[in-house]
């Protein structure tokens, strides 16, 4: 059985001078990171923390969380990261469910968390050398679903989820010396985390910050010689409005683009100023990333392929394995697949079978095993007897040059039994188009049957802390 160690640690001994970290005008390199690392291990032991016990944090992104992290590792503890948008109520039922042995929280968060101690001033002086080896079926972090549909359920993902997810990635992505990812996303979200150990396995560094901007974010690609960042459609266009043309510097070498579909005109913005961004697929439960544009293949057609090591098939509603060009639910299969949700044996039965994630996710492969994802199960619309894919419409009218973002929701209709209703938002500088013209527009791509019942136009899509439209709240606002 392969068993790992820290890679903080192993930087520290090859490499102790290269940057591993930087947040809020400060900097580590790996052999600062180890030390401070050896200062939180021994602040744990100190506190009978130890191998599987769980540790309840809530924070937004702080050099303290990379600090813990590791720590945790080092220890055999589990770390279960708590998202920083969430009510007292709401992180209540969450922190009882992984009976934490030790519960932490950023100072202007500690309200929100009972019995929570403050996170930033919870390091121990002395230092501990321990640093347990870790095997591959050990778990690293319980990490909840974000909830859109019913409670939350905590994905425990391993050791080995984090190492194959990385390794996946890297061999699609094309070796790159030392990569600096840019890290706005959350580190209570699994894309978040899968740059905190991508960066560390691969021997680079972890651009740091606090939460996405965008004045920020163009900054650090321009001036900390960032490579690679993580991004969804909506802040990649707030990037590139910030930009207004100029390119960005050779050092940059691409975005990865999760949350859905990007509309064209977008990638196109993106590509002529030099900036390669890569569509892609991933759930919490796979570890992040499932499937990827190639860099060389990029086009922008679909989510591109399964990452090296990943299996994607399409099955049929009685579980027939479906061939390019059918529709039908996507699983996934490989390393990166949790080891299943923390005490929800009946939930993770339901999911895991025979190796096979069950996403519930609706999609299809195409004749080059590439992946186009049309939507979520529970928001397909059957309208009188025919499917209508949300993706599949949002991606006609996001194309549409008055249109900023684009929602689709099925609503109850006496008739049809359920209708599409469209929620836009507005892209500054453009006046509203009236319905008659919506409706041409999306009829030169859509079938009758798909065309919206009604055109709402909002200031913006509700999403969740995870950048997820809440597509409940638009149905709420649909039927009201």
């Amino acid at each position: 059985m392969t068993k790992f160690g820290c890679p903080i640690r192993e930087g520290a001994s090859s490499q102790p001078d290269a940057e591993a970290l930087t947040f809020a005008g400060r900097s580590w390199n790996y052999g600062a990171l180890d030390a401070e690392v050896r200062r939180w291990v021994a602040a744990l032991e100190a506190r009978g923390v130890g191998k599987g016990h769980r540790v309840c944090v809530l924070a937004t992104n702080h050099a303290a969380c990379v600090f813990l992290f590791w720590a945790l590792g080092r220890v055999g503890a589990v770390l279960a990261p708590l998202n920083a948008r969430l009510t007292r109520v709401e992180l209540e039922p969450l922190a009882q469910d992984v009976e934490p042995g030790l519960t932490l929280a950023l100072g202007t968060l500690r309200e929100r968390l009972v019995g929570a101690e403050v996170l930033e001033t919870f390091v121990a002086e002395a230092s501990s050398d321990t640093c347990v080896e870790l095997e591959e079926h050990e778990p690293r972090v319980v990490l909840f679903t974000s909830g859109t549909t019913g409670r939350p359920k905590g994905a425990v993902l391993t050791e080995g989820n984090f190492r194959a997810s990385s390794r996946g990635s890297a061999a699609n992505l094309g070796e790159h010396p030392a990569p600096r990812w840019l890290g706005t996303l959350p580190l209570f979200h699994v894309g978040g985390l899968a740059m905190l150990t991508r960066t560390a396995y691969e021997g680079g560094c972890l651009v740091l910050h606090e939460r996405f901007d965008a004045e920020t974010t163009s900054r650090a690609i321009d001036e900390e010689k960032v490579s690679h960042a993580s991004l969804v459609a909506t802040t990649l266009e707030r990037v590139l409005d910030v930009r207004a043309g100029r390119r960005v510097p050779e050092t940059f070498k691409l975005a990865l683009i999760g949350g859905g579909p990007v509309p064209v005109p977008l990638l196109e913005r993106a590509r002529a100023v030099g900036l390669l961004a890569l569509q892609t697929y991933g759930l919490t439960e796979a570890c992040s990333q499932v499937t990827t544009e190639r860099p060389s293949e990029a086009d922008g057609r679909t989510a591109g392929a399964p990452l090296p090591g990943l299996e994607v098939r399409i099955v049929g509603e009685r579980g027939e394995v479906r061939g390019p060009g059918q529709e039908g639910d996507i699983e996934v299969r490989g390393p990166t697949v949790m080891a299943g949700y923390w005490r929800r044996p009946e939930a993770t039965r339901e999911v895991l079978r025979e190796g096979w994630l069950r996403t519930k996710d609706l999609g299809v492969l195409d004749a080059r095993g590439r992946l186009t994802v049309l939507s979520r199960r529970t928001d397909l619309i059957v309208r009188g007897g025919e499917n209508i894919y949300p993706a599949e419409v949002e991606a006609v009218l996001a194309n549409h040059p008055s249109v900023q973002e684009a929602a689709v929701v099925g609503v109850a209709d006496p008739r049809w039994g359920e209708v599409p209703v469209a929620f836009l938002a507005l892209r500054v500088g453009q006046s509203r188009p009236v319905v008659e013209a919506m409706e041409a527009w999306c009829r030169q791509s859509l079938a009758g049957f798909k065309l919206p019942a009604r055109f709402i136009w909002v200031d913006a899509l509700p999403r969740n802390a995870m950048g997820k439209l809440e597509r409940s709240s638009l149905r709420k606002a649909a039927e009201d």
